[in-house]
């Protein structure tokens, strides 16, 4: 990013509006001066001065009609700094591992993977999935779907009880909430857009919950609000390739439950709600028994929005590691002031607030874990305890 060019632009645009200002304070006292003239040559004189003065005006519009996309586009594609003690590094090799829960299990015979067990097990149906909507679709049937629908149901019953106010979000929505919550310029390419309606579909709960106080003041003592939305999730997933295009870990339609807070705009708070953050999709991988990592991102990896990033990875047989499953982000105020959300303090001052969001869980992915750390000599999958009330108190799929 050219933070100099984007300086030298933002300097010619202020010196532009402070000479059209200028102008229409001329402009103001030509128009009262010639009411007053009586003299012919002298009310020719003031009118070709109002001539040249709005002359001028029109250059001017024309220069600031050119250089106000060049610096909006400058400032959409600005990246906040991180967190002084984030890890510093240029991708994902620079991520830091923070903490380890659980054990992974060894297994006394050869292992499936999650696609062979789901067809063995009538639970999952690539071939009919791809049919009906192309590559990297699916569908789950039965007791899948069941599975499916327990896992999310678990994490949207733990947070309510831990007091955010569930939200059912719109899934298509505008291009400025889009804009606002940094998805866009960046990720734009990531998004499927209804050009008939100009409406977007989202990729996460965060896009409207995050945006749904936008262009408002809130009060103080409102905050902070705490969300939890279920919503489906629709991404392109361009570009990905080899091994995140098996089975169910990269789809194009998933369903999350996704934690979003507001608070005011200071950093200690916003970094205990942000832990909080990660402590609840931690406990939620804990009640299934799913052993995890907790992974700091380091500055090159998190995206341009983020001002401090964890990764939680659940282990996964069949990818031979942990691979991600959450994504918990403190964005500062980057995106309420591209929002305009804002909050009134006691003394009446007007404050930008901070946001943060965090994945509680996201299916089918997080089944592959539940499948294939779960699984029997026979193919059977063992359903964790905390989920069985949600599985018509099945304890086992054979």
């Amino acid at each position: 990013m050219d933070v100099d060019h984007l300086l030298q632009l933002d300097e010619q645009v202020r010196k532009i509006k402070t000479e059209l200002q200028e102008i229409v304070t001329e402009k103001n006292k030509a128009g009262k001066a010639i009411a007053r003239i009586k003299g012919a040559d002298e009310r020719n004189q003031a009118i070709a001065q109002m001539s040249t003065l709005k002359e001028r005006e029109g250059k001017l519009n024309g220069q600031l009609a050119e250089l106000e996309p060049q610096v909006k586009e400058l400032l959409l594609n600005m990246p906040q700094p991180a967190h002084p003690s984030a890890p510093v590094g240029s991708d994902a090799g620079g991520n830091v591992e923070v903490s380890r829960w659980g054990t992974v299990p060894q297994f006394d015979f050869t292992p499936k993977d999650h696609v062979a067990l789901g067809n063995a097990l009538g639970i999952i149906d690539m071939e009919r999935g791809v049919k009906l909507s192309g590559a990297r679709n699916y569908l789950l049937r039965g007791k899948g779907a069941l599975l499916h629908q327990a896992v999310l149901k678990l994490a949207h019953d733990m947070m309510v009880a831990k007091g955010f106010e569930p939200l059912t979000v719109p899934v298509l929505t505008r291009e400025e909430t889009f804009v606002g919550t940094g998805w866009f310029p960046e990720g734009r390419g990531q998004v499927y857009e209804i050009p008939a309606d100009e409406l977007f579909l989202v990729g996460t709960a965060e896009v409207p919950a995050t945006s749904l106080y936008m262009d408002e003041i809130l009060d103080e003592g409102e905050l902070p609000k705490k969300f939890v939305a279920q919503s489906l999730c629709f991404r392109r997933e361009a570009g990905a390739a080899g091994q995140d295009t098996y089975g169910l870990y990269r789809m194009h339609q998933f369903e999350k439950v996704e934690q979003v807070i507001i608070c005011r705009d200071d950093l200690e708070e916003a970094e205990k709600w942000h832990q909080h953050m990660v402590d609840n999709a931690e406990e939620v991988l804990r009640q299934m028994e799913l052993p995890y990592r907790v992974v700091e991102i380091c500055t090159g990896d998190m995206g341009m929005a983020k001002y401090r990033m964890y990764d939680i990875e659940t282990y996964m047989p069949s990818r031979g590691g942990y691979c991600e499953t959450h994504s918990a982000s403190n964005l500062r105020d980057f995106q309420a002031r591209r929002l305009n959300l804002r909050y009134r303090d006691r003394n009446r001052k007007i404050h930008f607030c901070f946001t943060m969001n965090n994945t509680v869980i996201a299916s089918p992915r997080i089944l592959i874990a539940l499948l294939e750390l779960n699984q029997n000599a026979d193919g059977s999958i063992n359903i964790p305890e905390a989920l069985r009330p949600y599985m018509q108190g099945k304890d086992v799929i054979k």
